[in-house]
């Protein structure tokens, strides 16, 4: 009986894991309610087989999947309808404007002062007088836009020129070597160990990480954390 559960916990971890993954990122980040319903049937309908050896895993199973498909349906309305996307997430709430709390939209969404401060505090922001717009997402998170003389300085208000910086590459994490990013880069193999070599690197087991910017800059870390290595 105790391998029976023990094989049944194994099976619907991986398979809530494959039906999360059917459902997208969207299921797995910021939970607005069709998500936490979803996610709290789908872990519930799975440990019920798991406790009852007795019942065939296909009857665990389809229920598990029958909420996935009917998630799937409802996110596919309510990105084509807005009135469906309405009902099933709701609408955001402006809960701050011009520097001052909106009542009527507090008391909707039953948020108190307390409320609304804690976040602005979570958020960065002290003070409600630097908030232009404050606004109660859909999955409970407040966002934040300060007023224009709060915010703080960017390289275009100085007008000073900057370079692109887009994503860097990770080449190797743990002496693995990355193909698919060097390949990415334009870069081989061969490259990235004629670098290592410049360096004194002989094996690229010995390298913990190694990251190549957007400036064609490379920087290595040894596994030995006090030494590290960069390009000149």
């Amino acid at each position: 009986m105790l391998f029976t559960a023990f094989v049944r916990t194994i099976f619907f971890y991986f398979f809530l894991l494959i039906m999360l993954r059917i459902m997208g990122k969207r299921e797995i980040g910021g939970l607005a309610p069709i998500d936490l319903a979803v996610t709290i049937m789908m872990a519930e309908l799975a440990a019920i087989p798991i406790q009852d050896p007795e019942m065939p895993i296909l009857v665990g199973a389809i229920p598990i999947a029958t909420i996935m498909l009917l998630g799937l349906v409802l996110s596919g309305l309510s990105l084509r309808n807005t009135w469906w996307r309405e009902l099933i997430n709701g609408k955001p709430n402006i809960v701050i404007k011009d520097g001052k709390f909106v009542p009527q939209e507090m008391r909707s969404v039953r948020y108190t002062v307390h409320d609304v401060l804690e976040q602005l505090r979570r958020a960065g922001y002290s003070d409600i007088a630097d908030v232009e717009v404050a606004v109660l997402e859909t999955d409970g998170n407040l966002s934040v836009i300060p007023k224009s003389q709060s915010r703080p300085l960017a390289a275009k208000d100085l007008k000073l020129p900057t370079h692109y910086e887009g994503l860097p590459y990770t080449l190797i994490v743990d002496g693995e070597v990355f193909y698919a990013h060097l390949d990415q880069c334009g870069l081989d193999l061969s490259w990235l160990q004629s670098e290592l070599k410049k360096r004194g690197i002989q094996d690229v087991r010995d390298v913990f990480c190694a990251i190549l910017d957007t400036q064609g800059e490379l920087f290595i870390q040894m596994k030995e954390p006090t030494k590290w290595y960069a390009e000149e």
